[in-house]
């Protein structure tokens, strides 16, 4: 018989799944709307639906492009029935993820060198863009190294560098939030917290749950 709070008890671990599950349902619906969302407005290719990247549209594709494979193909390594039964397929997509990552952060480079002015803006996409390198590189390190555990929380990481663009449309559509402050300070802002917010949750959450578990340990050591 399990006991109760300790190691063996198979309650936090049904917990954990569950999460797990909410987290990818979840990710899978904002970017699902960002994609939808995304397709509405720039299949029109005028300069009032492109507005300040209309001169950049091609890295804006690019950027897109790669964001967009890379929250498709990252929206799969979620999937546990994946990783047990196609491993190879698991590994395939994996890479996939990858390559949409390093094209999308090529595409930040080519806006950042293109887009003139506003610092705080170049700055907001300069730490997004290598938020996802460091993740991401992270993630594919501790796997080749063999280390299953860390690689799974590098890429969790990853990912949700990867939903920032969808989080960010979702802040604004809070109105209030862009009347805090001016336009020029509350975008880059907004940015940025797109993808450390979701970052502080989920170390936060990391170090809850370690904590919870730690005196059960402890009372069966």
């Amino acid at each position: 018989m399990a006991v109760r709070g300790s190691a063996f008890d198979p309650v936090p671990q049904r917990r954990w799944t569950l999460w797990s599950a909410a987290f990818w349902l979840l990710g899978l619906a904002v970017a699902g709307h960002f994609l939808w969302v995304t397709a509405q407005r720039y299949v029109q290719v005028t300069p009032e639906a492109y507005g300040m990247f209309w001169d950049r549209r091609s890295w804006l594709w690019l950027h897109v492009a790669g964001g967009s494979l890379a929250m498709l193909a990252g929206a799969s390594q979620f999937v546990a029935v994946l990783r047990r039964r196609w491993p190879a397929l698991h590994r395939w997509l994996g890479r996939t993820y990858l390559l949409g990552i390093l094209i999308g952060s090529t595409a930040v480079v080519g806006l950042l060198v293109t887009t003139q002015g506003w610092l705080a803006l170049k700055l907001a996409f300069a730490a997004t863009g290598l938020a996802w390198l460091i993740t991401s590189l992270r993630g594919y390190r501790t796997i080749r190294c063999g280390e299953v555990d860390a690689h799974r929380r590098w890429m969790l990481r990853s990912y949700l560098v990867t939903l920032s663009p969808a989080v960010f449309r979702l802040f604004l559509l809070v109105p209030a939030l862009m009347q805090l402050a001016s336009p020029l300070v509350m975008v880059p802002s907004l940015l940025v917290l797109s993808w450390a917010l979701p970052l502080l949750a989920y170390e936060s959450g990391r170090r809850l749950r370690s904590l919870r578990t730690s005196p059960a340990r402890a009372r069966m050591a």
